[in-house]
């Protein structure tokens, strides 16, 4: 697998992921305010299990890949805010995903000795 292969599927991995995390958090909030039926909370469960299970895709060690993770989720979050909950992102919720998208691509794509 070439090193750009290696990102696209890592970056893809990673944005199925939150969207799964997000929508499972979301669902229950739905019903929380009252907006849906208890329904929600079956999917919202499964999207949680596939969150988890997808996360065990990555090759790195456990806790660099949620660290990595991290950065992709605030910025399919900061995407979220814009398609779902109708609020625009400003250049400060902008500034910020870049931010962790580049601390995301440090910590994942590093070059690493055998150590």
């Amino acid at each position: 697998m070439t090193e750009e292969s290696q990102w696209m599927r890592a970056l893809g991995l990673f944005a199925v992921t939150a969207v799964v995390e997000i929508l499972g958090c979301y669902l229950p909030l739905l019903w929380l305010q009252h907006r849906v039926g208890a329904w929600v909370l079956l999917p919202a469960g499964v999207s949680l299990i596939a969150f988890v299970w997808l996360l065990t895709l990555h090759p790195a060690a456990a806790g660099r890949v949620y660290a990595a993770y991290g950065g992709v989720y605030v910025a399919v979050a900061v995407l979220w805010l814009w398609l779902v909950d109708g609020i625009r992102p400003d250049r400060w919720d902008l500034i910020g995903s870049a931010i962790t998208l580049m601390g995301m691509a440090i910590i994942l794509f590093a070059p690493r000795g055998s150590a």
